[in-house]
């Protein structure tokens, strides 16, 4: 069978990490016809657009698509093209599995965590008001009124909504998932000792979605700095991780440490019915072009798509074989080396090179 999915290179090293992961999926003998769609600089660059809606569209189409990493200003300009994608297509899960591979240098063996985090709101929703600005001291008189507390004038407000529907469905999704995937338990991570009527509510839904698991699925509870406290210390004993937009965030980025870093960390964002799947790690344009780019993230990525798109055969013999190159530590890249100056180190096509082989 022959699928038909949107292909977004990106920006920076996107395109480089993108074309590995292309060739590798190609060696599975699966199918794929790729529909080419830009977003981010090179978007602007052609349309003056940095989300044009004929990319949404194909994805739309499509249902799935790849995608390679788009560059993000930060502190101004415009908002993240990847928040966007996600928002826009209301892909409300983001998956992001952690686990650790022989040959990656880590001071932490065994894992296998998965983080599910909500995608659409929370901090990220982009509910922002700018310092100084009419409507922002309107806002802050109102908080004030409303609140009893008081603000400090110069601030800049952003609103953090999180809603009982949202956390439902996430939390539904984490359990199927723990379901279909084999999985044991699921904690449900928060600061509802804060934060009672944001995070105190998605902990309660939480709680409401658990009880309908019990007896298939454990679940546990934990307060996100404790949580970041036991990552570090033990972090075999979590399985499965569902959190809000912001501690998602920073939780995967966290959890991508522990076994070895984003180079290694593979992401999905997943709808209803369209899902998008993507590397955790930026751009890093400063090396596009040197085909120096460890692919590995992008290529299990891809791994995450061939299992979404029922290609469950190629997709574990794409991982096994990234797993056999990465063990044998030859033919990587020079962040997976144990001395970044390491002459042995090889290229992104040459990695890739290696993965394909292991296919044959």
């Amino acid at each position: 069978m022959k699928h038909k999915i949107t292909l977004i290179p990106g920006d920076g090293i996107g395109p480089e990490v993108v074309a590995a992961a292309q060739r590798c999926i190609k060696a599975t003998g699966v199918e794929i016809e790729w529909e080419e769609a830009l977003a981010g600089q090179r978007a602007q660059e052609k349309f003056g657009n940095i989300l044009p809606e004929q990319t949404l569209d194909s994805i739309r189409r499509n249902k799935v698509a790849l995608k390679g990493p788009i560059i993000t200003p930060i502190g101004e300009g415009f908002r993240s093209v990847n928040v966007a994608i996600r928002q826009a297509l209301d892909l409300y899960a983001c998956v992001r599995p952690a686990k650790s591979y022989p040959g990656i240098n880590s001071p932490y063996k065994n894992i296998d965590i998965v983080i599910v985090r909500e995608n659409t709101e929370d901090l990220y929703a982009g509910i922002e008001f700018e310092a100084g600005q009419k409507e922002t001291t309107s806002l802050i008189e109102k908080i004030e009124k409303y609140s009893k507390k008081k603000i400090r004038p110069d601030s800049g407000i952003s609103i953090k909504p999180i809603s009982k529907s949202a956390s439902e469905r996430i939390v539904r999704f984490a359990f199927e998932y723990a379901l279909e995937h084999g999985r044991k338990k699921v904690t449900a991570v928060h600061k509802a000792n804060i934060m009672k009527f944001t995070d105190g509510l998605f902990l309660k839904t939480a709680r409401e979605v658990a009880a309908k698991y019990m007896g298939k699925i454990d679940f546990q509870e934990a307060i996100v700095d404790n949580l970041s406290m036991q990552l570090v210390k033990v972090p075999q004993n979590f399985d499965l991780l569902v959190l809000p937009n912001l501690y998602g965030d920073i939780i995967s980025d966290l959890c991508a440490g522990l076994v070895g870093g984003l180079g290694v960390a593979p992401g999905a964002n997943i709808g209803d019915s369209i899902a998008v799947f993507e590397p955790v790690h930026g751009a890093a344009p400063k090396y596009t072009g040197l085909n120096k780019t460890n692919p590995t993230a992008e290529i299990l990525s891809s791994v995450l798509m061939l299992r979404y798109i029922k290609e469950k055969t190629a997709a574990d013999r794409l991982e096994n074989a990234v797993k056999e190159v990465l063990a044998i530590g030859e033919s990587v890249t020079y962040d997976l080396k144990p001395y970044r100056d390491d002459p042995t180190s090889v290229g992104t096509k040459e990695m890739a090179d290696a993965i394909i082989k292991k296919l044959k």
